[in-house]
């Protein structure tokens, strides 16, 4: 009888020690949706790269401008390549800051051309009153969310990932302490009638999320989402109105009042003003013509 010996081969690990360890570093400095959406970025990019036989510390310049091109191939949308590029930036900037990776391939990586005209659904300034009209007639959750939303600007995920415990008062102001997207926490401001409707919907509760469902779970975007979209039906808005919705009209009605740009951008936690400027769908108008403003100014000096 022969006895056959098959040698076993090592399988080559997915990542490398320090591949790992940046990904994971990564990643911890972020949570909720915008960890998962990196997440999402990082594993279809790790999979091009396994697909190519490329360890993620040999990648190139060029391996990630082609990485981006099979993505337009395959029909992604601009934003979404940039998007996908963005994190897989994000990703080797980390590892080069922790002495990972000795410099970024990702730094010089050409994206795609963006529109940079928003085109979310608007609301104008009578039906953004219509809707806090209709949300301060139903139950106290709704008010302060819609309030939250809409007079902060928060993103839906801020919105609901709010606690009592963050709630304050200082100098004066009340207040509530955030977690922005990138894990930045920062402290906003409250309207009177925002910290009224927030004050009715936490009512006798000292601990737990601002916004919980009738059994107690914190309220995820989805339920903000549906009640949303009730409300802005109680107010007669025919329009299809998220939450984000109501983040772009607080923006475009910051701009219209006349709030400088940079304090808008600031606001709304945009890294890039071009981000907020997208939003600004009344650049246009001929009432904010800077022709207007240089006219008084050299007119108050003729005297």
């Amino acid at each position: 009888m022969t006895t056959t010996t098959t040698a076993l081969v090592p399988v080559q690990p997915a990542f490398t020690n320090a591949e790992r360890l940046a990904l994971a570093g990564f990643l911890a400095g972020y949570r909720g949706l915008t960890r998962e959406a990196y997440a999402l970025d990082l594993r279809q990019f790790t999979a091009w790269c396994r697909n190519q036989s490329l360890p993620l510390f040999a990648v190139r310049r060029a391996d990630i401008e082609s990485f981006a091109r099979d993505l337009e191939a395959k029909g992604r949308a601009r934003a979404t390549v940039t998007r996908r590029l963005c994190t897989v930036a994000g990703f080797y900037k980390y590892a080069v800051e922790e002495e990972l990776l000795e410099h970024s391939p990702a730094a010089h990586v050409r994206r795609p051309r963006l529109d940079y005209e928003s085109h979310a659904t608007a609301l104008d300034r009578n039906e953004l009153g219509a809707l806090l009209v209709a949300a301060g007639l139903g139950p106290p959750l709704e008010h302060a969310l819609i309030s939250l939303l809409a007079l902060n600007g928060l993103r839906v995920s801020e919105a609901t990932g709010a606690d009592i415990e963050q709630l304050g008062l200082e100098r004066g102001h009340r207040t509530l302490i955030i977690t922005r997207k990138g894990g930045k926490v920062v402290t906003i401001p409250l309207a009177p009638r925002t910290a009224r409707a927030i004050d009715l919907a936490t009512g006798e509760r000292s601990s737990g999320p601002i916004f919980s469902t009738p059994d107690g779970r914190r309220l995820d975007r989805h339920g903000a989402g549906r009640i949303v979209r009730r409300v802005a039906r109680r107010a007669g808005i025919g329009k299809k109105v998220s939450p984000h919705t109501l983040r772009h009209v607080f923006i475009t009605a910051a701009l219209d009042a006349g709030v400088p740009l940079r304090d808008v951008q600031e606001a709304a936690s945009h890294a890039d003003p071009r981000t907020t400027i997208r939003y600004d769908r009344a650049r246009g108008s001929l009432d904010r013509h800077a022709t207007y403003i240089v006219a008084a100014y050299v007119a108050g000096a003729a005297r």
